[in-house]
C-alpha cells in the first residue's frame, strides 16, 4: 500500500494536518504498534503524520507539584528516570516489561495510551497516579483524566483534529508507595495475561489513608476497581485486608477467554496480583 508522509515541525502544524485529513490519517511516533497493524493490513491510512520531529513533546519535567511526561517520551526514559526509582516505582516496573530494549528505546508514552489496548502495561501505573492527558486542538488545549480518556478497545476521547501532547500527575504524599505486577508467559516481549498496579498511602496509625488500584487485560479497557479501593480506605494495612480487596477487585472484572487464558483464570490471577501489589507497596513504605 502507499500513503503520504507528513513531517510537521510544530505542534500547531501537526494539529492542522490532523484536522485536514481526519479519519484518513494516523499519527505516528515510535510506530512500534502502528507499523505492525499496517503490515498486517488491519489499517490502511492514506496519510501518516510523523510527530518524531517535535522535540517539545519529548522528555520528563518535574516541578514542586508533580511530573509531566511528554507524549514522545520513550519507555526506556521512564525506566531509567531517577525520580521514579522510589515511591513511583510502578512506572519503572511497567515500562521495563514493554517489549525488549529495542522497542522501549523508540515506543512512546503517547502511543501506548492512544493505542488504547486493554492490556497496555503502562496505563494501569498511570491510572493509579490519577494521571490526566492534554490534547492540543485547533482552538485550544483540553485536559481529561486518563480514566475518562480511554473508552474501550482501541477507542479514546481524542478528536480527529487533536494531538495528545502530555501526561501529567501529582507527586505522592508522605508514607506512599506504588507497585506494578504483570503475569504472562514471559516477563517481557509478551502481552499481559493480567497486569495490576497499586498505590497505597498510610496514615500515622498505619491505616490505609488512600488506595488506588488498576487492572489491565481483564475488561474492555484498564479498569479501576473502586469498590475494592473503598473497602481498604480507613482499614489497617494488613495481608488479610489486601487479599479481600483482591477478591473484590476480581469480582468486578470482566475478562475474556482467549488463547492465553480463560476468563476464570484471569479473574483468579487478578485477585492474587492485587493482594501482592498492595503488599509490595506496604513493604516499600516500611523499608524507608
Amino acid at each position: 500500500m502507499s500513503f503520504a508522509l507528513h513531517r510537521p515541525s510544530t505542534i500547531a502544524e501537526a494539529v492542522a494536518l490532523a484536522g485536514k485529513y481526519g479519519s484518513a490519517a494516523r499519527l505516528v511516533a515510535g510506530g512500534t504498534d502502528l507499523v505492525i497493524q499496517i503490515n498486517r493490513k488491519r489499517l490502511a491510512p492514506e496519510h501518516l503524520i510523523d510527530l518524531s520531529g517535535l522535540p517539545d513533546l519529548a522528555g520528563i519535567e518535574e516541578d514542586a507539584s508533580g511530573f509531566v511526561l511528554g507524549a514522545l517520551t520513550t519507555h526506556k526514559t521512564i525506566e531509567q528516570h531517577p525520580a521514579f526509582q522510589g515511591e513511583l516505582r510502578a512506572l519503572v516496573e511497567a515500562a521495563r516489561v514493554i517489549g525488549g530494549h529495542q522497542i522501549r528505546n523508540v515506543a512512546t508514552v503517547g502511543g501506548n495510551i492512544v493505542n488504547a489496548s486493554p492490556a497496555a502495561d503502562l496505563v494501569p501505573a498511570l491510572l493509579v497516579l490519577d494521571a490526566e492527558v492534554a490534547l492540543a486542538g485547533a482552538a485550544d488545549t483540553r485536559r481529561l483524566p486518563l480514566e475518562r480518556f480511554l473508552t474501550g478497545p482501541n477507542r479514546t476521547e481524542r478528536r480527529l483534529d487533536e494531538v495528545l501532547t502530555e501526561v501529567r500527575f501529582r507527586k505522592l504524599p508522605p508514607r506512599s508507595a506504588t507497585a506494578f505486577l504483570k503475569a504472562g508467559r514471559r516477563r517481557a516481549m509478551e502481552i499481559s495475561v493480567v497486569c495490576v498496579a497499586a498505590r497505597l498511602t498510610l496514615d500515622a496509625e498505619r491505616r490505609c489513608r488512600q488506595v488506588r488500584l488498576s487492572l489491565g487485560a481483564v475488561g474492555p479497557k484498564a479498569l479501576r476497581p473502586e469498590e475494592a479501593e473503598q473497602y481498604l480506605e480507613g482499614q489497617p494495612a494488613a495481608p488479610e485486608r489486601f487479599r479481600e480487596a483482591g477478591r473484590i477487585a476480581a469480582e468486578g472484572s470482566a475478562p475474556i477467554s482467549d488463547v492465553r487464558a480463560s476468563d476464570r483464570y484471569r479473574r483468579l490471577l487478578a485477585g492474587a496480583l492485587v493482594g501482592r501489589a498492595l503488599q509490595a507497596s506496604l513493604d516499600r513504605i516500611d523499608a524507608r
